[in-house]
């Protein structure tokens, strides 16, 4: 049937009830990687992480923690990708894994990944404030209160998401594409140089030196911290073009393309300065010389002044496609009832832009709530509000990320026996998903000194616990719905396009 892409279409459900649609055909591949990649964040994984990676964990190895979870992550994408080629849902994992271990498991982790994007937002809008109110202090003696930048962001990211998917992706194409090249730019002169003060070395992309250092568990969280996000590739599959096709290779090239950039840029950040003396910058009080020098060195001053703006266009870029995830799963389960006052609030499309205009509003309510906590509270936005948050919604979503490796295995085992394969459906989600529970137990073993000013807050003890009960509330609601109200049941995880039905 022919739909208008200009009215958010209706399609079937499981008990044949009407859905709300998200715009269809509204985002191409390019459009779905460039979302995804700003989710990952470039130049504030970058700025962000690896001066800490350098100075308190696998030190001068730090490119080759990039070059480890690139691995692991490319082989969690094998399986995740083989189901994307059968489901396609905004749900993402919500969906995926219930049909691969059932509505109970699918809830919870549902649960656990809408918590996580809900909480990725505030974090990185704290992060954002912080890199502008300092930028603008630095370079024009102006200074205002983080909290005005804050409120500024979630107004823009609020808008973003009323308007539909294209448009954040107008604006993502082009903030992500400033922050890469000044992070190219810097790269590309070390390396056309020839490495630095030393000329190159190749100690720094050794994978041996990824698990040597202070902390080389620590730097390895850092490393796969960096990509959270790049699975929301998924989420975008019912507005994209041809989403068999695309989602799947989105993801690839957003693990690997990140990848690549994360070990090239952070190898010539090290080479740039030189080993040692990267490791002296790292550890100084303004950690961001082990960026700024090569770039001031090899590209100019300018360049320096650039990068404190685009680390502010960065952050407001991976904020916003986070807020898109956010409102994304929270539609998701809006418009299966999992609350039936869910279906017609949350669960409701625009009616010409196609978005999830409510869930958008939802979100940014939510993320101001906690906010203004952490304001009232008088926290620094960045150790506490960008940090903690970061931890509590990093944890989530990695335990989501393994639970969805084995889904993989058993949906394939149960409903497509003629599609297994020993590699793509067997090997490589069962050793992503062994990774990924390997990186829980990292962060879990590494949260007091990831968290540094705020290793003693309470919140960051709470976050094993809070994750927890997230899921146990899943569990527990899932099983109430099985016994009192098998109906609404029946409907967890199964809204996927009537096209592209799960066969």
């Amino acid at each position: 049937m022919a739909v208008d892409e200009g009215v958010a279409p209706a399609a079937g459900t499981a008990d044949g009830e009407t859905v709300h649609r998200l715009k269809p055909n509204a985002v191409g591949l390019l459009g779905v990687v460039f979302m995804a990649v700003a989710t990952a964040a470039p130049i504030t994984a970058m700025t962000g992480n690896v001066p800490f990676m350098v100075s308190s964990g696998n030190g001068i190895g730090a490119p080759a923690s990039y070059l480890v979870a690139m691995v692991v992550l490319a082989i969690f994408s094998v399986g995740f990708t083989s189901m994307a080629k059968h489901i396609t849902s905004t749900g993402a994992f919500y969906g995926f894994i219930s049909y691969g271990l059932g509505r109970t498991a699918g809830l919870a982790s549902g649960l656990l990944a809408t918590f996580a994007y809900v909480v990725f937002e505030p974090a990185l809008i704290g992060i954002f404030s912080t890199f502008a109110t300092t930028t603008l202090k630095d370079q024009t003696g102006v200074h205002m209160p983080w909290w005005a930048f804050a409120i500024l962001m979630l107004a823009i990211n609020a808008t973003g998401t009323w308007f539909g998917v294209s448009v954040a992706e107008k604006l993502l194409v082009l903030l992500l594409g400033t922050e890469v090249t000044v992070l190219a730019a810097m790269a590309v002169s070390v390396a056309l140089h020839g490495g630095g003060p030393h000329g190159f070395s190749l100690a720094p992309v050794d994978p041996v030196n990824a698990f040597k250092g202070t902390s080389a568990g620590l730097g390895l969280f850092f490393a796969f911290w960096s990509w959270v996000g790049f699975e929301s590739t998924a989420m975008y599959g019912e507005e994209s073009r041809d989403p068999k096709r695309i989602i799947p290779k989105a993801t690839m090239i957003s693990v690997l393309g990140v990848g690549v950039f994360y070990v090239f840029v952070s190898w010539m950040a090290i080479t740039g300065n030189g080993e040692a003396e990267a490791v002296k910058a790292a550890s100084s009080a303004n950690p961001l010389a082990l960026f700024f020098n090569p770039t001031e060195h090899y590209v100019g001053h300018w360049a320096v002044d650039v990068m404190q703006w685009l680390m502010i266009t960065g952050s407001l870029a991976c904020g916003m496609a986070f807020h898109n995830c956010a409102a994304r799963y929270l539609y998701a389960l809006g418009r299966e009832g999992v609350l039936p006052s869910l279906k017609n609030t949350v669960g409701r499309t625009h009616v010409r832009h196609g978005s999830p205009h409510i869930a958008g509003l939802v979100q940014t309510g939510v993320s101001a709530v906690l906010i203004g906590a952490f304001w009232i509270a008088g926290k620094d936005p960045y150790n506490a509000l960008y940090v903690l948050l970061a931890i509590l919604g990093t944890m989530a979503i990695l335990i989501v990320q393994a639970v969805c490796s084995f889904a993989v295995l058993v949906y394939f085992r149960r409903n497509h026996p003629e599609s297994r394969h020993w590699f793509r459906t067997f090997t490589a989600p069962l050793v992503g998903g062994i990774a990924m529970l390997a990186v829980v137990v990292l962060l879990v073993s590494n949260m007091g000194v990831a968290a540094g000013p705020e290793s003693g807050s309470l919140l960051l003890k709470a976050t094993p616990w809070l994750v927890a009960l997230v899921a146990a509330t899943g569990v527990g609601y899932a099983q109430y719905l099985k016994r009192w109200a098998p109906e609404r049941y029946a409907l967890l995880g199964r809204t996927v396009l009537e096209e592209t039905k799960e066969r």
